[in-house]
């Protein structure tokens, strides 16, 4: 059964992963990585362009199929290896979350909105899925 994942990632943290054909998430934790599968999607969240001096950009900034069952580390450093696990991204533009409110499941009902998005990675809905990857100009698959 597929599934569909939100992973909160500033968006030069996205390019580069866009670029190498990666997600990494919650600074280079291997266990969110784990929960996926071969076939899932991932959706990058990004609150802002920077993820130490950014300007705000509340918006949906990648999306990918999970390509296969592994799950590596990486190196950026010498003494960081972040674990990574290979997507398939597809061309798709900003979705800014703001127009999306009203249709988003996962986040009805939460007094501050953002405070999800502070888990760093975590599993929607899939019409909440189609809705974020329309407004990225996506279609998912059946």
């Amino acid at each position: 059964m597929t599934k569909y994942w939100i992973g909160t990632v500033s968006a030069d943290h996205v390019a580069r992963g866009v670029a190498g054909g990666f997600a990494q998430v919650g600074h280079g934790k291997g266990a969110p990585l784990r929960r996926m599968s071969k076939g899932d999607w991932m959706i990058y969240y990004s609150p802002k362009t920077s993820m130490t001096d950014g300007e705000p950009l509340q918006a949906f900034t990648a999306i990918g199929e999970v390509a296969d069952d592994e799950v590596y580390q990486g190196e950026m450093s010498a003494d960081f290896h972040p674990w990574r696990r290979d997507i398939d991204w597809l061309p798709a533009i900003h979705a800014p979350i703001r127009p999306l409110l009203p249709d988003l499941k996962f986040i009805a009902g939460r007094a501050n909105r953002g405070m999800i998005f502070r888990r760093g990675h975590f599993e929607i809905a899939e019409a909440d899925a189609r809705a974020i990857a329309t407004a990225m100009g996506v279609e998912l698959p059946d």
